[in-house]
């Protein structure tokens, strides 16, 4: 099967990423990458080795991506919302020994380097550029060891952890893969691909590699703009896409003129998932754009589980779609017994091929627990499954926020919350927003000697805004005489959120 090493011979300077800023050939794009893995070995970064980057959508991100798999090391892109803290943190569980970043987040990525100690950090422009130039181009084994992605996303105890796939066995069995698994998904690199969401994102990033490893040329824009999405869907010819709902919102909130002057002809693949969607809003996007929505349900842990087309998502509303053939999908109870047909339960994925899709870095016994035997596992959400295979989601077993397509954990929210002065106890869930999917919220029971104001309010959120990343910041706080808990201590959070969702159209 041809890979990307296929494209670079046939099409050496053709476009294979633009940024909008930058540009590179595939002939480029590969030297680059060789010397990236090349720049990996010589900072003593080999096979099982870790680096991490910190910088926005740019061509230097695809590269390292790149390099780092042909290097057989694991790369692990960090949000750049991040404050130094939690860099730090991640920079330290992950053992990265090189933190690659760009001029806006120099500050942050040299404060957290030397919170962690021993990590090397190059900046995007002159200084990777002469860094790149000194080394050779690491040669390309097809039979070494393939490096891969390691995202960090938290768990119910708050603190971020790593997720490692499971990875080829081999250079040569990684790239081939990526081209059989976008063509699964319909990314088929026939047309440009457009990149509209964070690459330190798995979805975005993983879903461009595939098309691109098929001969997609990678369009990237740095940061969100609905007027400018669809003026470079149209400009670039772009055939296959990422999105999330919120941006299907606002795109539907653009003026009548720019949305009826919009041409979505070339368009083939809009790939969604990562948060629910309205199903107003689905319908209004596939009347506009076609039956071209193709909806995925999966996670960081496991990849992508079901898919559904815009036509079968029409004829069984709601559904995230049946699975694919690698899986299969059950409803069942918390130790993994399976429910009949239709009845509601904790949904189980099984995957026929592997025993062992993931694994958490650092933590065996959270790797353990999520895989109760083998070929079986969770990803935490409650749901049912129809007679014919339709995979419905009705809740998450965690109450994990999901807003903008961007996980957001409660715990870790509520254990800044608690070190305020005024604050005794604290709840966060999620509320509906219609353009985010879901907002923080967060309810707060008082200390003696405080009573609820506005003022409070404000400063119990400046408070969050030192300690958190801004995405994770509560939009609004609650006040409670008390908050409702269990003898046990378990916080009632059904109770404080089932309120706001009395009208929403949905559940999650």
């Amino acid at each position: 099967m041809a890979t990307i090493l296929d494209v670079v011979e046939a099409l050496p300077d053709g476009l294979a990423v633009d940024d909008l800023e930058r540009t590179r050939t595939w002939s480029e794009l590969l030297d680059r990458a060789q010397r990236v893995g090349g720049l990996l070995r010589s900072l003593g970064i080999g096979p099982g080795g870790h680096a991490a980057q910190l910088m926005g959508n740019r061509v230097e991100l695809i590269e390292l991506a790149l390099g780092a798999s042909l290097a057989g090391s694991w790369l692990t892109p960090i949000n750049w919302h991040l404050v130094a803290d939690e860099v730090a943190y991640i920079l330290e569980d992950s053992g990265a020994g090189v933190l690659l970043t760009e001029p806006q987040h120099e500050v942050v990525a040299r404060e957290a380097a030397a919170r962690a100690r021993g990590v090397r950090v190059l900046v995007a422009g002159p200084e990777l550029d002469d860094a790149l130039a000194s080394v050779d181009p690491l040669p390309i084994d097809l039979d070494a060891p393939s490096g891969g992605s390691m995202f960090y996303t938290s768990g119910t105890t708050g603190r971020p952890k790593g997720v490692r796939r499971l990875i080829n066995p081999t250079v040569g069995a990684w790239l081939a893969q990526n081209r059989s698994g976008g063509r699964a998904l319909g990314l088929d690199g026939r047309g440009p691909h457009l990149v509209t969401g964070p690459l330190y994102h798995a979805a975005p990033l993983g879903y461009a590699v595939m098309d691109q490893h098929n001969g997609a040329p990678m369009v990237i824009m740095d940061r969100w703009d609905e007027a400018r999405c669809l003026e470079l869907l149209v400009e670039r010819a772009v055939r296959n896409t990422h999105l999330v709902p919120t941006m299907f919102v606002r795109l539907l909130r653009l003026p009548d003129e720019v949305r009826e002057a919009f041409d979505p002809s070339t368009l083939r693949t809009v790939l969604h998932g990562a948060a629910p969607i309205s199903p107003a809003v689905k319908r209004r996007m596939i009347e506009w754009w076609g039956p071209k929505l193709v909806e995925y349900w999966g996670a960081s842990e496991g990849g992508v589980v079901t898919l559904v087309g815009s036509e079968d998502w029409l004829a069984h509303p709601g559904t995230v779609g049946r699975a694919l053939p690698t899986h299969e999908v059950f409803a069942g109870t918390d130790d993994g017994t399976p429910l009949p047909a239709g009845e509601q339960g904790l949904l189980w994925c099984r995957n026929h091929q592997t025993a062992r899709v993931f694994e958490y870095h650092n933590a065996p016994e959270k790797t353990d627990a999520a895989h109760p035997v083998d070929h079986v596992y969770s990803l935490g959400d409650i749901g049912r499954v129809d007679d014919d295979g339709w995979v419905f989601l009705s809740d998450r077993v965690s109450h994990m926020i999901i807003s903008g397509g961007v996980n957001i954990y409660p715990a870790e929210v509520e254990h800044v919350l608690v070190a305020h002065p005024a604050v005794a106890d604290a709840g966060v869930f999620g509320i509906p927003d219609e353009e985010w999917g879901e907002q923080v919220k967060a309810a707060v029971e008082l200390c003696d000697g405080h009573e609820p104001s506005d003022e409070l309010a404000a400063d119990i959120l400046a408070h969050c805004h030192v300690h958190l990343a801004r995405f994770k910041v509560p939009r609004s706080v609650d006040f409670h005489d008390e908050l409702p808990r269990q003898p046990t201590g378990k916080l009632f959070k059904q109770q404080l959120r089932a309120p706001y969702w009395v009208e929403a159209d949905r559940s999650i």
